[in-house]
């Protein structure tokens, strides 16, 4: 770590959990982000401006004016244009040290497999149940923990599923069942509700990187902005989940 390095992540390196191995910890990693819209902002820029090494941000879709309320990667000039390579542009602006991977396609199958595969922690931001159950999937299979968030109207929740054998995933929580119409797209969204869930995520996502303090694994995050309630709920794993329960 050069003297520039040591200046930049200072303030995170005198914390006792962290210090220089965990910086450097922290440098060597690679990271998916899975969306780069209301969740994938915070995430992606917290854990650039902690000085990730690898940034693989996936999102097939494009900047639209609705977006801007709350997705705080993008900006006014680059609506219409790729949400990653706009994400690109405001993270290298941030801190060119980061490597940022963008992935302009939707990740599923084999590439979504590959790409899990490949990073030490997955973050999902994405807004619908076939892709978070998909992801979740995956991080199973590869042995990866999965950061899971969510966020609709004043309310969010936050979890970290995959990280142990013997930890629940997601599909434990959902089953198979999923409220399709509960997107912010129908049911709206206050912008800095899905800012507090992200940046929660992007906490949760540099603990398991560098081994700090205790995650919401085994724990549901509940947060309710309106009232400005948090609860945590217990999860367990089904012994019967489909996707991480022990083969017979």
């Amino acid at each position: 770590m050069n003297d520039d390095q040591l200046l930049r992540y200072s303030r995170q390196i005198l914390l006792p959990q962290v210090g220089v191995e965990g910086q450097e910890r922290l440098m060597r990693s690679r990271v998916l982000v899975v969306g780069a819209g209301g969740l994938g902002s915070p995430v992606a820029l917290y854990l650039a401006a902690a000085g990730v090494g690898e940034l693989a941000i996936a999102d097939f879709d494009r900047v639209d004016l609705t977006n801007l309320q709350r997705q705080i990667l993008h900006a006014t000039d680059r609506i219409g244009t790729p949400k990653v390579g706009s994400a690109a542009w405001t993270l290298g602006a941030l801190n060119p040290e980061v490597r940022v991977i963008p992935i302009a396609r939707h990740l599923e199958g084999e590439l979504l497999a590959a790409e899990v595969a490949k990073a030490d922690v997955v973050v999902d931001g994405s807004d619908n149940f076939a892709t978070r159950f998909a992801v979740n999937a995956a991080c199973v299979a590869a042995g990866r923990p999965l950061v899971s968030g969510a966020v609709v109207r004043w309310e969010g929740q936050v979890s970290v599923f995959a990280d142990r054998p013997e930890a629940p995933c997601y599909r434990c929580l959902y089953g198979a069942s999923g409220e399709v119409d509960d997107t912010c797209t129908n049911n709206g969204v206050l912008g800095p509700v899905a800012g507090i869930v992200g940046t929660i995520q992007a906490t949760e996502a540099l603990k398991l990187l560098t081994g700090a303090g205790a995650t919401l694994s085994g724990r549901l995050l509940l947060v309710d902005a309106l009232e400005m309630r948090f609860r945590i709920l217990a999860l367990t794993k089904d012994p019967h989940c489909p996707v991480c329960a022990p083969a017979a």
